[in-house]
């Protein structure tokens, strides 16, 4: 027995008591709660804890194993450094949001069985689509919603997974899966929904600029690292990852060098550097996913770094869009210093975060002779470099001198991206305390002559083409557009398949309403009304002659039907068809 919180808790019951702080007291709560969660964390020894029957199914809140404290350890760690960077913010709805959506991350990576990792799954998608709401724009609510629905569809194509997989099984763990068989592969699909898979990705990209200055931070960090933790999890040498992984790290850069707002240009660079993480998983040896997962830890810190950055640029300027931006650095000089840090860890130069989990991937793809996989990553590396290295702050802080002149960011903005940029620096500089903490042993050496000579070599020319294309004129120009991605089909074919839905089944409501609801039963309750009388109308009407005689009968029938005057006939006749009815109805 030990004593201790499962991980989620905390984080979760201490946002439900923010509404009842307020001011310093709600400040110093917020930075207190990862704290304790993660003294919490490092009490709990490895394996599993807080099991519990349910239905006849064993439910674990906590499995720890190198693979999931890692995941575990930089949740707290950016938990902390994002609600550092956002204690000027009163809105409620954000900081308990924020603050449940890192524990649900936290129960997703320590669930032990797949019905509690389905709880905090569908946890994620409801904090996170409140941070997107939360910024409270038309945008925002359009985004926030879409991001919900396509979330909600994935949740349960992952739920559809796992009923299937219990049934067959009749095991919840949650272990490695493969795919072999349709449950593992509706698993795979709604994991591939959160991953932010080609065609699959577009969430991302709609919903992340749309969100708050910290909102965005927050996003950055959880849903796609916790779908990679659980990839590797349950995936780890899958071959379709491989490829999946090299279209995500590639098509990404395409998009990003023609995207104005920079915060898009983030998002997309996301996906790029997920798909370094899914190459990674699906080449499965050690050194890969040791590889994958080091570079989760990183990007979580330099993409939250760079989305700090441009957030502080959004919170002081108004202004997000390149063609906006430029000059800033006269005006906010340590937000531009500490974006240059998060741009060169992205575009992983010597010295810096990235350049020690990246190296390891593109060794695994190479070791395994992955050749094409190989160059298709290198192309990501130089695009990478060309977009978030290079264009992020340059257009934002050099380019040309927009005329804006703000403030620094505030203080505890600084220190926040002054504590994430000096952890980016001391994981480059000093690799082997983030290789301890990886799920395999190794002895992976990154500094070496051919590698930083290398890196070096391509990150040189990549520079060197992004400044002959700008002088030339043949860079693109960054112009006040919308681009169109995959979301395209799904927005114009979602407002087709309503309209037909709604003409087609609509249609067939109100006919079926004016013969079922209105008409045969208003006919129904005309006749029985009278029924004698109607009766002898019918008939009476089959020999009749013109419309007067017909009157006249009618009004004759009324009379006698007045006076309760029916021929023995008609009594007989309702009586039989009454009979014939029940007959029907028992004995059929």
């Amino acid at each position: 027995m030990i004593n201790a919180l499962p991980p989620a808790v905390i984080l979760i019951v201490g946002a439900l008591l923010i509404p009842l702080l307020k001011g310093r007291m709600k400040q110093a709560w917020m930075l207190l709660l990862p704290i304790a969660s993660f003294v919490n964390l490092l009490s709990i020894p490895p394996g599993s804890h807080w099991s519990f029957s349910f239905l006849g199914y064993e439910l674990v809140l906590g499995q720890l194993d190198r693979l999931s404290l890692i995941f575990g350890y930089i949740f707290h760690l950016i938990a902390f450094i994002t609600n550092l960077y956002a204690l000027h913010v009163e809105d409620r709805v954000q900081n308990i949001a924020g603050l449940a959506y890192a524990g649900a991350a936290l129960g997703v990576i320590f669930a032990g069985d797949f019905f509690t990792l389905f709880v905090f799954w569908e946890l994620l998608t409801i904090c996170a689509t409140f941070l997107v709401l939360a910024r409270r724009t038309p945008e925002a609510f359009g985004a926030g919603f879409r991001y919900f629905m396509v979330h909600v569809a994935g949740g349960l194509c992952l739920l559809a997974g796992i009923l299937l997989h219990v049934q067959q099984t009749g095991s919840v763990a949650v272990t490695f899966l493969g795919l072999n068989g349709l449950a593992s592969y509706l698993i795979f699909i709604g994991v591939g929904v959160n991953c932010a898979w080609p065609l699959l990705h577009t969430w991302l990209t709609d919903a992340y600029p749309a969100s708050t200055v910290t909102g965005t931070i927050y996003l950055s960090a959880f849903t796609t690292k916790a779908a990679v933790y659980l990839l590797a999890r349950s995936f780890a040498g899958t071959d379709a990852l491989i490829w999946i992984g090299a279209v995500m790290a590639g098509f990404p850069i395409f998009y990003a060098v023609i995207e104005n707002d920079l915060r898009r240009v983030l998002a997309y660079s996301l996906i790029n550097q997920v798909g370094f993480m899914v190459v990674g998983i699906g080449i499965g040896t050690e050194l890969a996913v040791n590889g994958a997962v080091a570079h989760a830890f990183n990007d979580i810190l330099f993409k939250g770094l760079l989305f700090m950055t441009m957030g502080a640029v959004l919170y002081r300027t108004g202004k997000i869009n390149a063609t906006d931006l430029g000059g800033l650095y006269k005006s906010m000089p340590w937000t531009c210093a500490f974006c240059i840090v998060g741009a060169a860890s992205i575009s992983a130069f010597p010295l810096f975060s990235g350049f020690v989990s990246k190296s390891m991937v593109m060794e695994a793809a190479a070791h395994d002779n992955l050749r094409l996989v190989w160059f298709v990553l290198l192309f990501a590396s130089a695009g990478v470099f060309h977009h978030a290295g290079i264009k992020i702050p340059f257009f934002a802080f050099f380019s040309h001198d927009s005329g804006l002149r703000c403030k620094e960011a505030p203080r505890h903005m600084l220190l926040a991206m002054g504590l994430t940029a000096f952890l980016c620096i001391f994981i480059g500089s000093f690799p082997q305390y983030l290789y301890r903490l990886l799920p395999y042993a190794t002895d992976y050496q990154p500094y070496t002559v051919s590698h930083v000579v290398a890196q070096t070599q391509l990150l040189f020319f990549s520079a060197l083409a992004f400044t002959l294309l700008l002088l030339s004129g043949i860079y693109p120009a960054e112009i006040r557009s919308v681009n169109v991605d995959a979301d395209w089909f799904y927005r114009k074919g979602g407002r087709l398949f309503y309209t037909l839905s709604d003409r087609i089944f609509n249609g067939l409501n109100s006919w079926s309403d004016r013969i079922f609801v209105r008409g045969i039963p208003g006919a129904l309750a005309r006749f029985f009304t009278d029924p004698g009388a109607n009766i002898q109308k019918s008939v009476a009407h089959l020999t009749a002659g013109a419309s007067g005689e017909r009157a006249a009968i009618d009004a004759a029938i009324e009379r006698r039907s007045r006076l309760g005057a029916y021929p023995v006939g008609i009594g007989v006749l309702l009586a039989v068809l009454c009979l014939s009815v029940m007959s029907f109805i028992f004995f059929w």
